[in-house]
């Protein structure tokens, strides 16, 4: 979105230097209409809309596959459902094979690797970050909405979503980030 809009005020900084005088609105519109400025300010609004629509749709997917592994087992190390999750397999298989896009495997390097939001801003299908080992961001969860999220918990436990509300969330929790190439940027690898 940036990059359109950097393309279309240095395309109109550059018109407009070769810009007449205009002497009256008239003049100013069929300027606008010879450079094709509001062509241009269309293109670039139906691209931002469509890529919002891309992401929105990205995010709803990427909750609806997580929700179909309910109930896999945890497993250390674990990254497919045959075998069973650990939180970052989960998060990691989740983003490869609803957006395409491969996360680094362990919780804190998917921590670096994202764009760091505030709590108010999520969405689902941002991550959320929890300290549950005495270290910052060793346990990673999906955002489903509604305060709540998808996750692989612990040995003995299966996929399942919880509430940050709840007192031993809330204490640990650890941060919000966005995955960067579902919205605008490049920090996962696409696949």
């Amino acid at each position: 979105m940036s990059r359109w809009l950097c393309i279309l005020l240095l395309a109109c900084a550059t018109t407009a230097q070769a810009a007449p005088q205009a002497a009256n609105p008239d003049d100013m519109d069929r300027f606008i209409t010879d450079k094709g400025l509001l062509t241009r300010l269309e293109d670039v609004s139906h691209k931002v809309a469509d890529r919002a629509h891309t992401v929105a749709d990205q995010a709803s997917s990427l909750v609806v596959n997580a929700m179909g592994f309910l109930g896999v087992p945890y497993k250390r190390g674990g990254s497919s459902a045959e075998t069973g999750f650990d939180c970052s397999g989960f998060v990691r298989a989740m983003y490869e094979q609803t957006v395409g896009l491969l996360l680094p495997r362990r919780a804190d390097q998917q921590a670096a690797a994202t764009q760091v939001i505030d709590k108010k801003e999520l969405q689902p299908g941002d991550l959320v970050f929890f300290n549950t080992m005495r270290r910052n961001f060793s346990h990673v969860g999906i955002y489903v909405g509604d305060n709540k999220f998808i996750h692989a918990p612990r040995s003995g436990a299966q996929i399942r979503v919880e509430d940050m509300d709840v007192a031993y969330w809330a204490r640990r929790f650890n941060g919000a980030r966005r995955v960067a190439g579902t919205a605008d940027g490049d920090t996962a690898q696409a696949k």
